[in-house]
């Protein structure tokens, strides 16, 4: 469990780190990698590393860079560290309100 969780603060650390460098925009070739996500699921349990890795690979290229500096779209809030490792710990809680 421990492992799962310390690569995904790792993915998630990488992603915001590389907001200052990449287009606010997705490419049009990682919007098209998203059909790699799709298809039937699978009737049994898979390595949860490995779906941890697709989405991250597939699906952190083709989002929007909200959350960086230079994305003037929507004014939705903000992500700030702070907030995600709340959100990080209430996810963790499980409670339902």
């Amino acid at each position: 469990m421990k492992d799962i969780l310390k690569d995904a603060a790792a993915r998630a650390i990488r992603f915001r780190q590389s907001l200052t460098d990449r287009g606010v925009i997705p490419t049009a070739e990682a919007v098209e990698r998203l059909t790699e996500l799709g298809g039937p699921l699978p009737d049994e349990p898979c390595d949860p590393a490995v779906v941890l890795r697709m989405l991250d690979e597939i699906g952190s290229p083709a989002t929007m860079a909200a959350p960086g500096g230079r994305y003037f779209g929507f004014v939705t809030g903000s992500s700030l560290p702070a907030t995600v490792a709340a959100n990080w710990l209430a996810t963790a809680w499980d409670q339902n309100a």
